[in-house]
């Protein structure tokens, strides 16, 4: 079984083949950071163009990469949400369009479940297992039971975690992409305790996140500095954001242990997923504290926790395994949640 995925969902146009085997025969993605960075952010017009002008050649260049022609394609994978309406058009209807002049199963695959499936692609991983899922759009904790089965213990409440850490970045003047510049800066800091700021949600019942008020007390503190902002101070600040987000992290995953092994008794794995999966003191708090509790810690390789259609490939194999296809009357979707029983977030962000 040979699938080749299509992701489009946000600001990386990316291409892959992947066979059932677990091998990753090509992986493409080209990053429109230069096409976004003037505007420090995401431009959704911006992202959607640059999807239409160079999926079509990554397409081409996956199948060469992998020596793999049309004909021997078991299906065609694309995300179909949630995401930036227009980048995921895109990919939905190059994925049909070839499905169907090649008489293939078409895959719409949920963005948030390639992530989630994704540590599958890199590891022998059973079910059940805990899911924390934290990149630019999302900051959930989700018990994952099989494929199509979750449930979500926790759920950012404002911000997602890596909303969060780009707009600490761009008050800090770091650049865009925020996250990976914060990171950056974070390392140069020399007193990382200097700055008190608070760990939102921490102690409190429940699963869920906030990382509102983190944001605005990192506010309060630049505005009390010489501008602008010294080198040394804006390493420290970055230090200390990480920090807390990673406490904060580490807490509220802490408490979804129980409730996980309550609704799963078998429980005992924990997977990072996610483009600040890729972040590595959160990465080493979130290991550190599955091992404390004697649990198995499991986070896909750097390359597959930010946005690639390796992952949408994996997904695609793991629903064709299950005899499940999509119909080309698929509609793309910028929001679609994996537990569609939970309540809705007020405010988690684009792709919620």
């Amino acid at each position: 079984m040979i699938v080749l995925g299509i992701e489009t969902s946000c600001d990386e146009t990316a291409a892959a083949i992947v066979d059932d085997k677990k091998n990753i025969l090509s992986n493409i993605v080209l990053s429109q950071i230069a096409d976004h960075a003037p505007y420090g952010g995401v431009v959704p017009e911006i992202a959607a163009r640059a999807h239409l002008d160079h999926l079509d050649r990554l397409i081409t260049e996956a199948l060469g990469r992998a020596g793999v022609d049309l004909g021997r394609l078991s299906g065609v994978a694309a995300t179909g949400g949630p995401g930036l309406i227009g980048g995921v058009i895109v990919g939905v209807m190059t994925a049909k369009a070839m499905a169907l002049a090649c008489d293939l199963p078409f895959l719409a695959i949920n963005h948030l479940e390639a992530h989630a499936l994704s540590a599958r692609l890199t590891s022998d991983l059973d079910w059940p297992y805990l899911l924390l899922l934290v990149s630019g759009g999302h900051c959930q904790l989700l018990l994952v039971e099989g494929v199509g089965g979750y449930r979500r213990l926790g759920t950012t409440i404002d911000d997602a975690v890596g909303e969060a850490f780009d707009k600490a970045a761009k008050l800090l003047g770091l650049g865009y992409p925020g996250g990976p510049a914060l990171e950056r800066a974070a390392r140069a800091a020399v007193a990382p305790g200097r700055f008190a700021l608070p760990r939102p949600m921490v102690g409190r019942p429940g699963c869920d996140f906030s990382f509102s008020g983190l944001k605005t007390a990192l506010g309060r503190c630049l505005a009390g500095l010489a501008q602008p902002l010294p080198a040394a101070d804006a390493a420290d600040l970055a230090a200390a954001f990480q920090i807390a987000v990673s406490d904060v992290l580490a807490e509220r995953t802490g408490r979804a242990f129980e409730r996980a092994m309550a609704l799963a008794p078998r429980c005992r794995t924990l997977v990072v997923a996610g483009g600040v999966a890729a972040n590595q003191m959160v990465r080493t708090r979130l290991e550190g504290l599955a091992q404390r509790a004697g649990w198995r810690f499991e986070a896909p390789p750097l390359a597959l926790c930010t946005d690639n259609a390796a992952m949408v490939a994996w997904a695609g194999i793991e629903r064709l395994r299950l005899g499940l296809r999509d119909g080309l009357d698929f509609a793309p979707r910028p929001r679609w949640p994996l537990d569609p029983t939970a309540p809705r977030a007020p405010g988690a962000g684009v792709k919620a």
